[in-house]
Parts: structure tokens; sequence; C-alpha cells
């Protein structure tokens, strides 16, 4: 789930710099970039991923 967030920034930061609109510090590409790669690797350390590790699925 962080991941679609993150690719959502990624997608929300390149449309702003491809139109190249005027917007406030907070909301440049570069900082939504920075934000998108902050919960893309919140992601890949497995935080809200769905599932713990201990149930991997196997019963006996």
């Amino acid at each position: 789930m962080l991941a679609f967030v993150a690719g959502a920034l990624f997608v929300i930061a390149f449309i702003i710099r491809v139109t190249e609109t005027s917007t406030d510090t907070i909301f440049s590409p570069t900082s939504l970039m920075f934000v998108g790669l902050a919960f893309l690797a919140v992601h890949m350390a497995g935080v809200g991923a769905g599932r713990s590790p201990r149930g991997s699925g196997r019963r006996r």
C-alpha cells in the first residue's frame, strides 16, 4: 500500500515538473520526490506489508 502512495507522489511530482506549475516550497517536485522515496523505503522495510513474518501461511 505504501508503494502505491509513493507512486502517486512520483506522478504528482512529475506532472508539476512537466507543466512547470509554480507551487510553494512544500509542494515542489523535489520535496514530493523525497517524500515518495521515504514511503518507498518504509515499504521496502516491511512496514504495512499486511502479513507478519511469523505467519508464513503454513499450517500444521
